[in-house]
């Protein structure tokens, strides 16, 4: 897999960020709320406005087609968003049975929730489903916006073995936003914090 390298990214918060995550690094990072956090990880994923240049080991974001860099580096936003009337309707036309079974009963579902309407699911559920969604097009790199945020102990466990498990697999790195001192501290990795516009080491 591939690691990430941001060369002088700005955002309308952040000014010159310089950052090397290796292929299967797992980095945490914090912030007050508003210092731009979700904003960096909307422009790696070329979502928002930004100057400077992500790489994706040697092929830099400008190389690629939007979708195509999406699909390799895969964001996980604070809430999720669904376009058609049920779960399955969002699955990639390519995914195995066997492969989606054993993600979904590792996130604590059946393959039957392929049926229910997106109507039905809490905001857990949905946060839950949309990380199965993300990890059914096996993207490169995470960048993972407070993934766990919404859930009860034992789903926010079931989320963390899964990332930790296809952080391992598939040599992934992951960007991972989270306000959990506990969560970074159990599962381990380097911890940069945000402020004054600045990415600096966590104390």
């Amino acid at each position: 897999m591939a690691g990430l390298r941001l060369e002088g990214l700005s955002t309308a918060l952040l000014r010159d960020i310089h950052l090397t995550l290796a292929a299967g690094e797992r980095l945490f990072l914090s912030g007050a709320s508003g210092s731009g956090k979700s904003l960096l990880l909307r422009a790696i994923a070329d979502l928002d406005p930004h100057h400077g240049e992500v790489w994706l080991d040697d092929i830099p974001r400008s190389r690629l087609p939007p979708p195509e860099w999406r699909r390799r580096v895969g964001l996980l936003p604070s809430e999720s968003h669904w376009w058609a009337k049920t779960v399955g309707e969002h699955w990639p036309a390519s995914t195995t049975h066997l492969k989606l079974e054993r993600l979904l009963s590792m996130l604590g579902f059946d393959t039957g929730v392929r049926d229910w309407p997106i109507t039905r699911l809490s905001t857990g559920e949905r946060q839950r489903l949309a990380l199965a969604r993300l990890l059914l097009n096996q993207p490169q790199a995470l960048l993972l916006d407070e993934a766990t945020a919404h859930l009860d102990p034992v789903n926010r466990s079931r989320v963390e073995t899964v990332l930790e498990d296809y952080g391992n697999a598939y040599s992934a790195a992951l960007l991972w936003v989270s306000h959990d001192p506990e969560q970074r501290a159990r599962l381990g990795g380097r911890r940069l914090v945000i402020r004054k516009s600045r990415l600096e080491p966590e104390t």
